[in-house]
């Protein structure tokens, strides 16, 4: 009986070895069995990916352990959620990478395009619904929440920022990034804005409306919401992600900067882990996505100040200490609809040229 359990299996792995090789679609016929996949993983020896460098949510806490206990190497290249998406599509079955980390709000135009493998695996059904694809194209593995971060040398303590509303009647700059249109943590960043003055995923013209007078002011500041020049001291309020935000407080100095949830409105959301459909190697990249929502790869998250999506897990006290308190998060925010708020981001760039900039 052992004996043809093992002969039905080999021949099942032989069958999708075959399949997957033959096909043009390289993940036509990957097998959904952790056990099958895990193997074929182990021998692809690599997962690549875009935007998933190791000091983004800590990933590289996970490629490492993915090294370790499988033996399966990570290289990554850096890029934003459209540079990601446009490079999937313009390669093609020529592909160089197997999975990248984009916006949620951007992932039903990846799934569109048919660039994107489905997956659900093992932790399919831990992942909250506003979280995932109802098909398994993309999902979360993380929480992230507007938040400000603000430099103490740049603002004095009474001017210190709690909601959307000080923000507006105060004197400091405020920044959401280079590229506000584009990168997810800026169009979020917009989206609370947009929730704090009354509008939403369909109406985000109270947060342009916001931002403008911001630039009228001369408050605007375009300069990026990154480690580097919040170490130089060229943002005096910056508005992140609460673990960019907090991750940049650790590497700079804890007691420079404030990190505060705003009061009023923040949206949390945070970035999908999608498959290239003609991943190189397509069952590392499965592997690496089970492996980022078990419990081992989502306390990763968590040691770099990002939330796990699955609130099943529980935290070493150490590491639940790195992340702000659950009494931080007052009127928070999720996306309702994602395809409409998708559909708001794809009109963002112009908006914000004719609206804030012009």
């Amino acid at each position: 009986m052992k004996n043809k359990f093992i002969a039905a299996s080999l021949l099942a792995l032989l069958s999708v070895t075959t399949l997957a090789g033959c096909s043009g679609n390289k993940t036509a016929s990957i097998s959904n069995d952790p056990k099958v996949i895990q193997k074929a993983a182990e021998k692809e020896k690599k997962v690549v990916s875009f935007g998933m460098a190791d000091d983004w949510a800590n990933w590289g806490g996970s490629w490492h352990d993915l090294k370790t206990k499988y033996g399966i190497s990570h290289t990554d290249t850096d890029m934003n959620s459209a540079e990601a998406i446009h490079k999937f599509e313009t390669e093609g079955k020529n592909a160089t990478a197997d999975i990248t980390d984009i916006g949620m709000n951007v992932s039903p135009t990846a799934q569109k395009k048919g660039i994107l493998s489905k997956y659900k695996g093992t932790y399919w059904d831990k992942v909250p619904a506003w979280a995932k694809d109802k098909d398994g194209y993309w999902m979360n593995a993380y929480k992230g929440t507007t938040a400000f971060i603000i430099d103490k040398k740049n603002v004095a303590e009474k001017d210190i920022p709690k909601s959307w509303a000080d923000l507006k009647k105060g004197k400091y700059k405020v920044s959401v990034g280079s590229k506000p249109a584009s990168a997810a943590q800026s169009q979020y960043a917009i989206l609370a804005a947009a929730h704090a003055f009354g509008g939403d995923e369909s109406n985000v013209k109270p947060a342009l409306d916001f931002f403008s007078s911001l630039q009228k002011q001369k408050r605007l500041s375009s300069v990026d919401t990154n480690v580097q020049n919040l170490k130089k001291g060229e943002l005096d309020v910056g508005i992140m992600w609460d673990f960019t935000a907090l991750t940049a407080r650790h590497m700079i100095d804890e007691s420079r900067f404030e990190v505060i949830i705003p009061s009023d409105a923040a949206v949390m959301s945070g970035d999908s882990q999608v498959i290239n459909k003609y991943a190189p190697h397509p069952n590392a990249a499965r592997l690496a996505r089970d492996y980022i929502l078990s419990d081992a790869g989502q306390v990763n998250i968590a040691k770099g100040y990002a939330r796990p999506i699955r609130d099943d897990v529980k935290l070493p006290e150490e590491v639940k200490a790195k992340l702000l308190p659950a009494s931080a998060y007052h009127k928070v925010y999720t996306v309702k609809d994602n395809n409409v708020w998708n559909k708001t981001t794809l009109k963002l760039g112009q908006l914000w040229q004719s609206e804030v900039t012009k």
